[in-house]
């Protein structure tokens, strides 16, 4: 099940399966080459997740994307970021600064964008590594657990940005400024720059017209 479960988790976050989209198992089973039961037992782990949507007598489909949602997962991220930063600071060793010096390094000698426009996969995966190393040294498992779970429910809605960045951004250098300040121990420094980071990305969207619906479907 889980080969199933990772390729459709992918198909999800990158998009290729559309938000709102109609999960049909005959199309999903042609497609994958899977049967149905280990496609059932994917998609009912999706839906645990967050990012499948079963609706009563209709089936599942992929999970909207609405302003409503948007504006809730980045308020957790930036709280869970934030206190995740300052307990990091507080408690990072010299091991935690190199981890962070490395990940930044690795993040920086690869583009974001791939030859399709679309964000390079081995970007995100560097991506992913450095925001995590920035509050790996918090000392609490629960807490880099839920991150990870917002961390993935963002994920989709930044690729989406992508899209519709109307100026250019330079993602490297916001970076490198929490980076510095984290390696500075400047708790407060670091924490606004992690909260105006994920920002940058719900305002996009909120100025994109009709890609966001104002509320989630129901579930």
């Amino acid at each position: 099940m889980s080969g199933i479960y990772d390729l459709l988790r992918r198909d999800i976050l990158e998009c290729r399966l559309k938000p709102g989209a109609r999960l049909r198992f005959e199309e999903l089973r042609a497609h994958y080459e899977i049967g149905l039961s280990p496609l059932r037992e994917a998609l009912m782990k999706l839906a645990s997740d967050g990012l499948v949507v079963l609706e009563e007598h209709k089936g599942f489909r992929v999970a909207p994307v609405s302003r409503m949602d948007l504006l809730d997962i980045t308020f957790m991220r930036k709280e869970l970021d934030a206190m995740g930063m300052r307990l990091s600071i507080e408690k990072g060793d010299d091991a935690w600064e190199a981890t962070i010096l490395g990940s930044l390094h690795e993040l920086s000698k690869k583009p974001k964008l791939g030859p399709d426009g679309l964000v390079d996969a081995e970007w995100e995966k560097r991506h992913r590594a450095f925001h995590h190393t920035l509050v790996s040294a918090c000392g609490s498992p629960w807490l880099l657990h839920f991150r990870e779970q917002l961390y993935d429910q963002a994920d989709r809605y930044r690729r989406l940005s992508v899209q519709y960045l109307r100026e250019p951004r330079d993602h490297l250098a916001e970076h490198r400024e929490i980076a510095d300040a984290a390696l500075a121990r400047d708790a407060d420094a670091a924490v606004f720059l992690i909260r105006r980071h994920l920002d940058r990305t719900v305002q996009i969207l909120l100025a994109a017209d009709g890609v966001l619906s104002p509320e989630a479907m129901p579930e």
